[in-house]
């Protein structure tokens, strides 16, 4: 049977591709914090973990790729937490509470996001690639509150209403934060309750005072 002596070795595969992508990327933020992210190049990341760089274009496109791999995975975790919030909520609702559920870290997780925010806020070019990033991956947020919904994104607007502006209180939450300090998870999210707080009172109505 062909089959038997290999499959043992399928899992070892993976999880030293696993473990190599994330030398690759503990290594990366180590240097960009040293040294800045213009100023690191690919090979002294490959350096640090003793790869060649071919092993690192294996994994990423380049460092660009590296440093939204997080965003990306993030995005996946909330459109997973999305799905499983119950259907009695209003969007904007769920959207908060499954943002919140999609950072449920540990400690170690939660430090290299840290990282990697302050990182994305503190690069021009990062911002602008995070920007664009979060603009290409975001239908997949509108088809997911539409679905929610019941809605059609192609004629009902309010799915892409609301994911184009939870995405920019998120932005705005994250500089806030990182301008405070950015001591933690938690005074982000608190940065972003206060904005989505205001979101319909803020919008609607007279901003006067009585």
């Amino acid at each position: 049977m062909p089959d038997g002596p290999a499959a043992p070795d399928v899992p070892r595969r993976e999880r030293k591709k696993q473990q190599t992508r994330d030398a690759l990327v503990e290594a990366a933020l180590t240097l960009f914090e040293a040294q800045g992210y213009e100023q690191t190049a690919v090979h002294e990341i490959t350096d640090a973990v003793d790869v060649s760089e071919r092993t690192f274009f294996r994994y990423f496109a380049g460092k660009e790729d590296l440093v939204l791999s997080f965003s990306r995975d993030r995005t996946a975790a909330l459109l997973e937490a999305l799905a499983a919030r119950p259907p009695g909520e209003d969007p904007l609702t769920a959207l908060r509470r499954a943002f919140r559920r999609s950072l449920d870290f540990t400690p170690a997780a939660e430090a290299r996001y840290l990282s990697v925010l302050r990182l994305i806020d503190g690069t021009p070019t990062l911002i602008a690639a995070s920007l664009r990033d979060a603009d290409e991956h975001s239908e997949e947020i509108v088809a997911a509150l539409a679905r929610r919904e019941d809605v059609d994104p192609a004629t009902d607007l309010r799915p892409r209403i609301l994911a184009a502006t939870f995405g920019v209180l998120v932005f705005k939450a994250i500089h806030d934060w990182r301008k405070a300090g950015g001591t933690g998870v938690e005074a982000m999210l608190a940065r972003l309750d206060s904005y989505a707080g205001q979101f319909g009172p803020g919008l609607f109505g007279h901003w006067r005072n009585p």
